[in-house]
């Protein structure tokens, strides 16, 4: 298959199979019409563009198909893009599979799930125990396999549970250095405070958001989900419940980022915090993986768009 479009850089020739994230219809200036295609395969994704699109290849050129395509990768408004030379959609023959395009957690799932049942097995407050584990049995699947997010981090399968664990470790070494923070509910809102994705993400090959994502979001969702299961295991009432559907409430810090309250509680806050450092340090590594001592990575929309330097002295 040739390197992985992750790998490309402008001017290169790409030659190779892709899957079809998503495809959306245009018409160009001259009033012919064009199709925009979002690509990917194991190690990143990239824009494209097919034009002078037919009306069948508007059927054919869909999300989640395979295509063997040849083009090569210019530079369009300071983004990769591209232009596509040639394309069919992959044949049985082909040998190729919708897993192959699928970027996974660099951890295997055993490993993730194992670490999720060490957790729950350390945590000594009965409610706060009881409801993630019920959440974890109620979500198991979803959990060890959805990504974190359609974009920017943890955008790949199994990206939850890798972000969660992730948290969960920097969690534990701040409850090292801070032995006032209350573990137990450190660990249980990590483990909830983003668990809404199940129902926010339509799922883990095209990840995009549902209507119900759309309209309601992942935090309100997982806030009214964590009463229900209150409910179902007759905990109403009991403070750990208002406590951590405050942690999940003001996970994002601020209105802007779409909290509706800010963090009240001292973990919640410490929570904010764990989590910006997880999402942002798995965007610059996934970046500055991809490019070499002495060069900028791509602009990331996420971290302002900033491009990222890679020193020379990391060479040594």
């Amino acid at each position: 298959m040739g390197r992985g479009i992750g790998y490309t850089a402008v001017g290169d020739s790409f030659d190779g199979y892709m899957l079809i994230k998503e495809a959306t219809k245009g018409v160009a200036s001259n009033g012919k019409p064009f199709l925009t295609l979002i690509l990917r395969d194991a190690t990143g994704e990239i824009d494209a563009k097919l034009w002078d699109a037919s009306k069948e290849d508007e059927t054919v050129f869909i999300p989640e198909q395979i295509v063997r395509l040849s083009g090569e990768v210019n530079q369009f408004r300071g983004r990769a893009q591209l232009k596509i030379k040639s394309v069919r959609l992959a044949q049985p023959t082909d040998g190729v599979r919708v897993s192959d395009f699928v970027e996974k957690a660099p951890v295997e799932r055993e490993i993730l799930s194992e670490r999720l049942t060490e957790v729950i097995f350390e945590m000594e407050n009965p409610v706060m125990q009881r409801i993630v584990r019920a959440f974890i049995t109620k979500y198991q699947e979803g959990i060890l396999t959805y990504p974190a997010a359609s974009k920017n981090h943890h955008e790949y399968v199994s990206g939850l549970a890798h972000h969660i664990v992730s948290m969960l470790a920097i969690a534990r070494e701040l409850h090292n250095l801070y032995p006032e923070l209350n573990k137990d509910l450190l660990y249980a809102g990590i483990i909830l405070h983003d668990l809404g994705k199940l129902k926010e993400l339509s799922g883990v090959v095209t990840t995009s958001y549902t209507t119900e994502g759309k309209l309601l979001g992942h935090i309100p969702m997982m806030v009214e989900e964590i009463g229900q299961m209150a409910k179902e295991l007759q905990m109403e009432g009991e403070e750990e419940v208002l406590i951590l559907q405050h942690v999940v409430l003001s996970h994002h810090g601020k209105a802007e980022w779409g909290s509706p309250k800010p963090p009240l509680v001292r973990e919640a806050e410490i929570l904010h915090f764990i989590d910006l450092i997880d999402a942002k340090m798995n965007m610059l590594n996934r970046a500055l993986d991809k490019v070499k001592p002495g060069e900028f990575t791509e602009r990331l929309f996420a971290m302002d768009n900033r491009a990222f330097y890679k020193p020379l002295f990391e060479e040594k």
